[in-house]
């Protein structure tokens, strides 16, 4: 593979990472917003998992 295709591969799969992290932190604070107490223990295993 040429080394442009892996340095658009590589940024494409950060890029990914990050949208998965904001979107778990929202959730996150959406959760703890409305007292969801077993919502928020889930979603901050997810955002170590992911992290």
């Amino acid at each position: 593979m040429s080394q442009n295709r892996l340095q658009a591969v590589s940024k494409s799969k950060e890029t990914h990472r990050q949208n998965i992290q904001r979107n778990i932190e929202h959730r996150l604070e959406v959760a703890k917003a409305k007292g969801d107490e077993r919502l928020v223990r889930q979603l901050e295993a997810e955002i170590k998992y992911f992290g």
